[in-house]
Parts: C-alpha cells; sequence; structure tokens
C-alpha cells in the first residue's frame, strides 16, 4: 500500500489518501498540544508510544464486539484506517471528578460520580470546542435522529471495557473522549484514537497522574509516562495470555 496526498494535518497525526479506495493512511508525529492546540510542542518518540498503544486498545475493542475504523498496524508510527465522515462532536465522558468537572461543581478530586456522566462538545479549535447537546446538534444538522441514542450506547460500552482493560494494568479511567464516524451505509463506528492524549488515568493505588496532565500541568515527561502505561498494557496483555 502506498500513501498518497496529504488530507488533513491534525494537532497529533497526519492523514493521507492511500491507493486502496475507502482506506487512509494514519502518521502519528512528535507533537503534543494543550490549550487547543495553542501550546504546542515536539516531543521525540511520543507518536510510536501512542500508536503502540492506540493499536492495543483498538484491537480489544474489536475482539470485544465494537466496530471501529482501524484496519492494521503498518509500523511504528503508521496505521490504516477506513475511511468515515466523521461526526463533529466530542464525547467526552467522566468517571470520576476531575478537570473542568470537577471546577465546575467545586468537587473532591477523583470523587466517583453516581454514574457515567456523558456530554458532548462541537469540535471547533476557533470556538474552543463549545459544549452542546443533542437538540442543538440535530438543530444544527451535526447529527441525524437515531445517532445521539446509538452513540451513547456504544459509548457506554466502550467504557465498561475500557475500565476493565485499564484496570488490568493497575490503571484507573477517570475521563477521556472518543469520536466517531459514519461508514458509507451511515453506521456509527469508533474513529480516531484512545492513548494517554485523550484519557485521563491515574495509578489505581497511588492515583499517580499516568496522561497528558503531566504536559499540560509540567508535572513531568510526557514520554517517560506513556512509555509507563503501554508497558502495563503489553505485560497485562501477555498475563491474559498465559
Amino acid at each position: 500500500m502506498q500513501r498518497g496526498s496529504l488530507i488533513k494535518e491534525g494537532k497529533a497525526k497526519s492523514l493521507y489518501e492511500t491507493d486502496e479506495p475507502g482506506l487512509i493512511w494514519v502518521e502519528y508525529m512528535d507533537q503534543a498540544t494543550a490549550l487547543n492546540g495553542k501550546r504546542k510542542h515536539h516531543i521525540a518518540g511520543k507518536g510510536v508510544v501512542n500508536n503502540k498503544i492506540d493499536t492495543i486498545l483498538f484491537n480489544y475493542l474489536i475482539s470485544e464486539g465494537i466496530k471501529t475504523d482501524y484496519v492494521e498496524t503498518l509500523s511504528d508510527t503508521v496505521q490504516i484506517n477506513k475511511s468515515v465522515k466523521i461526526i463533529p462532536l466530542e464525547v467526552i465522558v467522566r468517571n470520576y471528578a476531575s478537570g473542568s468537572l470537577q471546577k465546575k461543581f467545586n468537587l473532591p478530586y477523583l470523587q466517583k460520580l453516581n454514574q457515567t456522566v456523558i456530554s458532548y462538545c462541537y469540535k471547533s479549535d476557533e470556538l474552543d470546542d463549545p459544549v452542546i447537546n443533542a437538540s442543538e446538534a440535530l438543530g444544527l444538522g451535526f447529527i441525524q435522529p437515531g445517532d445521539s441514542e446509538r452513540i451513547q450506547e456504544l459509548t457506554l460500552q466502550i467504557n465498561d471495557l475500557l475500565i476493565e482493560r485499564f484496570a488490568q494494568a493497575n490503571l484507573q479511567l477517570v475521563d477521556f473522549k472518543l469520536e466517531f464516524g459514519k461508514l458509507p451505509n451511515g453506521e456509527i463506528i469508533l474513529a480516531d484514537e484512545i492513548s494517554p492524549d485523550n484519557c485521563r488515568l491515574v495509578d489505581l493505588t497511588t492515583k499517580e497522574s499516568l496522561d497528558k496532565d503531566v504536559f499540560r500541568k509540567s508535572t513531568g515527561d510526557l514520554v517517560t509516562v506513556y512509555e509507563e502505561v503501554l508497558k502495563r498494557l503489553e505485560q497485562s496483555e501477555e498475563k491474559a495470555h498465559v
């Protein structure tokens, strides 16, 4: 398979056409951003680690029956994904109080929520990803009738699976963001990536942060932290197959 013309360069990945219809070339970059891209740094080794983590997690979800855009991993930094029409919503999933929810309601850090909280933001760096509800998303044409219900159903399934998978690696899934896309037949599937870039993870015992918060808050080395997450996922995967 050959890489073709650039489709889009995002915050952490570049997307290219391929010589195969319906497939795109996804290249993970050594770049970390915060504040919707306003703060940007080159961080050597980040792309490799994120690609490996995402590969493990997407293969796990696929094995559990979740349909995704993932096809295969070609190299340390390259994946092949299905071409989908991205739904322009970030789906935010919260299991414990942290980040903006903690601040908004003055909650104790990592307070367990009575139920999983799902909210949406409109994907727009220019507008700083404003919060949007399902009615607004329908009214503005970002989703179609029935889409929000299907997204919520899939999100809860994915959340349960990821909580279990991260717990096997002695990690607590605090909150995370998902993106979904539509295939040409209209089916909604999981898209983009799952990594410490878009998950808040803490050590189950010490509650030490093991995600992009170490970059946002300048409290640790990002690649070292991500490599720890990767190591734990790999080790727990090996134990599962013993």
